[in-house]
């Protein structure tokens, strides 16, 4: 198959890329890298907000690179804002592609409207997200400006005549496909977020071949290793973390050491995460995310979102490699002070966190699912 991947979110559409190309299809990854993560791809599609007229520029750039996105079987849209532009000029690039290709389909991985709306809504499914905890809306300044931007707006609109009109929708979380499913439920699919392998696991099944050998002993003082984005803290509930993870070190000085990454590039992000053991991340959410999931491959236990429902969407009946936690310093506090007194659990939680990435995120496997997805379509 001929596919086309336009637009990035934290390296999944350049490594589901990597996955598809062994498999012996044709992929093309049109990007801006996501912002200064700077990702691979082979259509460069940044724009460069530091230069005059940026929007005009990466219009011209767009028209420009218009005869490489016709003639794909597949177009997969990783957002309906899959360019950096408003609303109102993707609506027509939509329409070309549409009309220039096989099939297309909407992707579910981050921010849109049916996110927000459904979270922000009475009748919220989840217990708590980035826009709720229980039946009350959090209002910080993150949740608002994201209300603002997709409810009753032009992106809300393009969002939903996507989901219409695309062949399929595609969700890697749980918490999106719980939030497209129950609208489109004949064409809304979950596959998990494609991770690759480390080298020494490099297999074509995420065969668990002996990960306790590959594992070090838990070593003391344990690692605990939290990334911060001062402008999305107390949104992503970093603030929560930090705070007791501060306190914590206080009162057992030599159990652990607190290793921060605040606003720094993604391959310094690794670096730091490297020699960890515990990772504090995603306080409001439901299940792990590519960030994540790339610490858990390394044998890093996360304490975050790991509740049943990613569990029972995925069949998984005895892997629980996730720490979850409600978001509360309280839960918080209780997860990681249990870790850090009884560190002859953290190696059996490496172990199922490798395990787990290995048997549902290796990126080969994830391709074999896209790919079959494709497929089905085309027919």
């Amino acid at each position: 198959m001929k596919i086309l991947l336009l637009g990035e979110y934290s390296n999944v559409h350049a490594t589901l890329a990597d996955g598809l190309r062994q498999l012996g299809h044709e992929v093309v990854v049109a990007s801006n890298g996501d912002f200064w993560k700077n990702y691979p791809r082979d259509i460069d599609l940044q724009r460069d907000a530091t230069r005059r007229c940026s929007g005009i520029r990466l219009l011209f750039k767009l028209i420009c690179n218009l005869r490489r996105m016709r003639g794909f079987d597949i177009v997969q849209l990783i957002n309906p804002m899959f360019v950096e532009l408003k609303a109102e000029r993707i609506a027509p690039l939509y329409k070309y592609l549409r009309r220039h290709n096989r099939c297309v389909l909407l992707g579910a991985f981050g921010m849109d409207h049916y996110w927000v709306d459904t979270c922000s809504a009475p009748t919220s499914p989840f217990k708590y997200s980035d826009f709720n905890i229980g039946k009350q809306q959090r209002h910080n300044i993150e949740a608002e400006r994201e209300r603002a931007d997709w409810i009753g707006t032009a992106k809300e609109r393009l969002n939903k005549h996507i989901a219409h009109d695309a062949d399929a929708i595609v969700a890697g979380l749980y918490e999106y496909w719980r939030c497209y499913e129950p609208h489109f439920p004949q064409k809304t699919t979950y596959i998990p977020l494609p991770i690759k392998s480390n080298e020494e696991r490099e297999t074509r099944g995420g065969s668990q071949q002996s990960e306790k050998c590959l594992q070090p002993t838990v070593p003391s003082p344990l690692r605990v290793f939290i990334g911060i984005q001062r402008t999305r803290h107390a949104y992503k509930g970093t603030d929560v973390m930090e705070q007791v993870a501060e306190q914590l070190q206080q009162e057992y000085p030599t159990r652990f050491e607190l290793v921060k990454a605040e606003n720094v590039p993604f391959n310094e992000y690794q670096r730091l995460m490297e020699g960890c053991d515990i990772l504090l991340d995603q306080l409001y959410s439901y299940s792990p995310s590519m960030n994540t999931l790339l610490a858990m491959q390394k044998g890093l236990v996360c304490i975050g979102g790991g509740e049943e429902a990613t569990y029972d969407l995925l069949d998984e009946q005895s892997l629980r490699p996730v720490v979850n936690v409600e978001p509360t310093p309280e839960s918080v506090r209780q997860a990681l002070l249990h870790l850090i007194t009884h560190p002859d659990e953290v190696q059996r939680l490496k172990d199922e966190s490798i395990a787990f990435v290995n048997k549902y995120h290796n990126h080969i496997l994830v391709a074999e699912q896209y790919a079959a997805l494709y497929q089905q379509l085309l027919q």
